[in-house]
């Protein structure tokens, strides 16, 4: 009995993809491109396990307000200087008479021990990381909305438009983040904000919020003109505009939906160096200011008592590290997925 081998093949060609772990071509066929990348995202184990932390990281953070109540019962700015505790049927002082504060219990009180104030370390990392993250998340949706608008801008209009823009963004490109950042943390940290009815009060975290979503504006902007370039000179922008679809019209309906991607990609980027550029600023006092808790306010408070009560700065800055590395790894895959061949000229 003779068999074509071309059946054979069509026959076993499923069970071969299966065991490589691919997708036969027929059924890769039908898929379009945000379905393709959801899938490669999902294989990617690595990318998916980081990003399900930072979830955690921000579902600790929304459970602050629970576990300040119910758990440590006290508040982030309650200072318990001349309190006691019941440590091994012992009483010991939240701070002693030297100044050193009381060390991790591993209960409901002070579970990671007591800051200068004393203050319970647990709950104030738990605030911080509300701050930090609240203040990343949104500095990032400002920097991503005004970004976006200045980079199609520039890149669709050209000419004038796109000198003075790129010109703009270059002075701002000039100066280092950290010290612009400083520089203007600290103008706005002495009087607020006052623009026209607008008022932000001194110590508001809205303050960083506006600093770090400004500053981080050029990184974003420069590759969406550059894309915007690129984009008005294709076939479906000339269509457009034979139909007699207006600029604004282009811009949302043809341009910005090519936008998606590269907005996609940057966006966990830049809020992991929001939240690390808002740590440096309120390790630095331009940030956060007190009492207002955040991961930089409470490694630079805990520096004092590095050896004695070293929790105050390891808890904060291994939440810190944890965030940024979710961020970025958890970005890096969303990379791969949306282009995957973005990894093989890595790799050459």
């Amino acid at each position: 009995m003779t068999t074509d081998p071309l059946t054979d093949y069509q026959a076993d060609a499923p069970t071969a993809f299966e065991q490589l772990g691919t997708t036969a071509p027929e059924q890769v066929a039908g898929l379009g491109p945000w379905r393709l990348a959801s899938r490669r995202l999902r294989r990617n184990r690595t990318a998916l396990a980081f990003g399900i932390l930072f979830v955690l990281l921000v579902a600790v953070a929304v459970a602050a307000p629970f576990y300040a109540k119910h758990i440590a019962h006290t508040t982030p700015d309650r200072n318990r200087i001349a309190d006691t505790l019941h440590i091994g049927g012992k009483e010991v002082q939240v701070v002693s008479l030297d100044g050193v504060p009381t060390g991790p219990t591993w209960h409901g009180q002070y579970f990671l021990g007591a800051d200068g104030n004393g203050r319970d370390v647990m709950v104030r990392l738990l605030y911080g990381a509300r701050n930090s993250l609240f203040i990343g998340i949104i500095a990032s949706l400002i920097t991503t909305l005004v970004a976006v608008t200045l980079g199609m801008l520039a890149g669709y209009f050209r000419g004038f438009i796109d000198a003075v823009i790129s010109r703009a963004l270059d002075v701002l490109w000039a100066f280092p983040v950290l010290l612009l950042g400083v520089a203007l943390g600290v103008s706005l940290a002495t009087g607020g904000l006052h623009v026209g009815p607008l008022t932000i009060e001194n110590n508001s975290i809205w303050i960083p919020t506006l600093i770090i979503g400004v500053v981080n504006v050029v990184y974003l902007a420069r590759p969406v003109r550059g894309q915007i370039l690129s984009l008005r000179e294709r076939e479906f922008v000339e269509a457009a505009r034979a139909l007699g679809a207006g600029n604004l019209r282009i811009m949302f309906s043809e341009l910005l939906p090519n936008l998606l991607s590269t907005v996609l990609v940057f966006f966990p980027i830049l809020v992991a160096n929001a939240v690390l550029l808002e740590a440096a600023l309120s390790f630095l006092g331009a940030g956060v200011q007190p009492p207002n808790p955040s991961w930089g306010t409470m490694i630079s408070d805990g520096l004092r008592f590095i050896v004695s009560s070293p929790m105050q700065t390891i808890a904060p800055g291994l939440m810190l590290v944890l965030t940024v590395l979710s961020l970025n790894i958890f970005g890096e895959g969303v990379r791969d997925a949306l282009d995957p061949r973005a990894r093989v000229r890595l790799e050459r």
